[in-house]
Parts: structure tokens; sequence; C-alpha cells
């Protein structure tokens, strides 16, 4: 019997410890509220160097972290379309070249015949006089001093269709040239696209493609950035965005060294949703010097978005659904109106004095 109460007395116990009560009183004090976001390292003008030409990488002249000036070649692609290309519309520019010279052979036999047909216009002039005067003392009947007049008039049409012939041959060959010249241009503008230049010097933070691999029109080959302006590009839950302003500051830690607390200040805040996070994006610049720079470095950051002295508050644990604390001695759950929320506590703005005690049970 004896056994039986002590069993009894032990489950007694065990059961009065099951349900702990805390106890606590409000308090007056300065709590700051942040947002919580996650994101990474970024290099400030981060873009993508990219193939402007289909072919192989027979050249690469970067490697990762290497410090790289505008215009700096940084890969060669093997494309002898282009090459072949540009050297066909060289030659057809050079022969356009010559024949809108003065030594053209098209322009050179029209001159030619344009002079033939000059000397036959006056030859058939003096013909004209010679046959009027004849014609005049009647020793020449009309019709054959009417056929000399027409005569006449057929040479100095001729002349005047070879001179037309001329002046267009002339127009069609510098028509010519400009378009070839024009084509020489964009060939040669084509085949410099197998040397991959950088468009803005900076850091080469990422390599995409190796020597040897064949790339197409559009493939990234590498990543370049700011090698010096480095910034923490922060995802923002929707339901938080609306309190993110620029200017405001923020703690930011890298998963590298979560020991380390940088500070930042949030200086642009993107126009459109981003559709692959779920997220808004914002830019954290940071104050402190940033020795670790490796561009996609996890981070995690809380943006302070205010901040409230000698505020009553109690610890979020105290606080139930629905605003309700538990009062010691009440019946019933006390409905809380709530001002300033911070990751640990809550300020009370109506329903709570610094002498009550509230109690938080936890099982």
């Amino acid at each position: 019997m004896k056994k039986l109460i002590s069993v009894a007395l032990l489950l007694l116990i065990l059961c009065s410890c099951g349900n702990k009560n805390n106890e606590t009183n409000p308090v007056y004090k300065d709590i700051t509220e942040t947002v919580f976001a996650s994101g990474t390292l970024e290099p400030e003008g981060k873009y993508s160097l990219v193939a402007q030409s289909d072919g192989y990488l027979i050249s690469l002249k970067f490697k990762e972290g290497d410090i790289v000036k505008t215009g700096n070649v940084l890969a060669v692609v093997d494309n002898q379309a282009n090459k072949f290309n540009e050297q066909s519309a060289q030659q057809l520019t050079s022969i356009a070249q010559t024949n809108i010279s003065d030594n053209a052979p098209a322009l050179k036999q029209t001159e030619m015949n344009i002079k033939l047909a000059a000397d036959k216009v006056k030859q058939d002039e003096t013909q004209v006089a010679r046959y009027k005067k004849l014609f005049e003392s009647n020793s020449v009947s009309k019709l054959e001093y009417e056929n000399v007049q027409l005569a006449l008039e057929s040479s100095k049409t001729n002349l005047d269709v070879l001179q037309q012939s001329y002046q267009l041959q002339k127009q069609q060959a510098e028509q010519q040239l400009i378009t070839q010249a024009a084509q020489k241009n964009v060939n040669s503008f084509l085949s410099g696209n197998n040397e991959v230049k950088a468009i803005v010097g900076g850091k080469i933070y990422r390599k995409s493609k190796e020597q040897g691999d064949y790339v197409k029109k559009g493939d990234v080959i590498a990543t370049i950035g700011n090698a010096d302006d480095i910034y923490a590009k922060l995802s923002v839950d929707e339901t938080n965005i609306a309190k993110i302003k620029i200017g405001q500051n923020a703690i930011v830690q890298l998963n590298t060294n979560k020991d380390n607390s940088l500070k930042g200040t949030v200086s642009e805040i993107y126009p459109a949703f981003e559709e692959a996070t779920q997220s808004f994006i914002c830019k954290v610049k940071f104050k402190d010097t940033l020795s670790f720079k490796v561009s996609g470095t996890q981070l995690q950051a809380n943006i302070i978005i205010g901040t409230k002295t000698k505020a009553l508050v109690i610890p979020r644990s105290f606080m139930d659904y629905g605003n309700k604390v538990t009062v010691k001695g009440n019946s019933e759950p006390v409905i809380v109106k709530t001002g300033f929320i911070s990751s640990d506590w809550v300020e009370i703005t109506e329903g709570l004095k610094p002498e009550d005690v509230i109690v938080s049970i936890t099982k």
C-alpha cells in the first residue's frame, strides 16, 4: 500500500511539472522593428559577355578574377564565313571603285561612242549646209535635201542617247560603289565580332566557357562586374516590401562569417516583382569595408524600418493569437492593442499596465 502511494505521488509531481507558469511584467524599453531578408553579394554593373557569332573558341585571354579594361579582346571565335564575306566585300568594293574611275572600261567605251557620234553630227551639219546651197541652186532635189536633214536629226538623237546612257552608267556605278562600300563595312563589322571584347571594364567573376568550346551567338562566355563596388541584393517578401524605404539602415551577415555584422543602407528598390524568386528586390550599399567580395555569396540581412524609445512592451511569446494576453488574477484573457512590433517584443498601447503580471504557459 505504501508503494502505491509513492507511485501516485510521483505521477502527481510529474503532471504538475507539465504546465510551468512563466510570469513577467510589461516594461518600458527601447525597441527596433526590422524586416528580415535573404540575398547574395552582387557586383555593381554586372553584365554577361556573350558571343556575337557562331564558331569554336580558339582563344580565351582571361581567367576568373582578372581585371580587364574596356575594349580588351577577351576571346576569339573561329567563324570562317565572316572572314570570307569580308574578303568578298572588299574585292567587290574595289571593282566598284574602278567602275567609276576615268579609266572604267564601260565608261571609256561610251565616251568613245559619244565622240564618234559628235563627229557624225558635225559631218551631217556640214552636209546639210552644202545640200541647202545645192537645193537653192536647183542642183539637187527636195527629197535629197530632206534626206540629209533626216540624217542630221538621227545623228543628234543618237548623240543625245549616248550622253544620257553615259550619265546613267556613271550613276549606276556610283550607286553600286555605295552599296558595296556599305556591305564591306557590314561584313568588316561582322568579322570583327569574331573578337569578343569587354564592353565595360571590370572584374571577371565567372568564366562560363573553355577554349575549344563551340558557341552560338548569344552564348554567355563570362560574367563581368565592378571590382570594388559590391552590394547586397536582397529578396523581400511581398507582405513587407511596403515597409522598405530608400535610406533605411540594414545589418548584413555573410553566411561565410555569421559572427561579423556589416552596416549598410537601402539604396534602391526594384520597381518590378521578380518571378524567379517570387519576391521584391532591393539593394543595400555597404557602409563598412567589405573584405570578402565573392559574387553570389549567400547572406542574411535585417532592415531597420523603425525604432521607438520608452515603449511599454512585453515579450512576443506572451501574446497569443488574436492579441490575447493572460493576466494573473483574471479569469479571461485580456485583448490588447499593439503598436510597434519587433522580432522579440510587442509594444502595448492599450490593455496593460506596468504593474500587471502576465503569464505564458508553455507545455
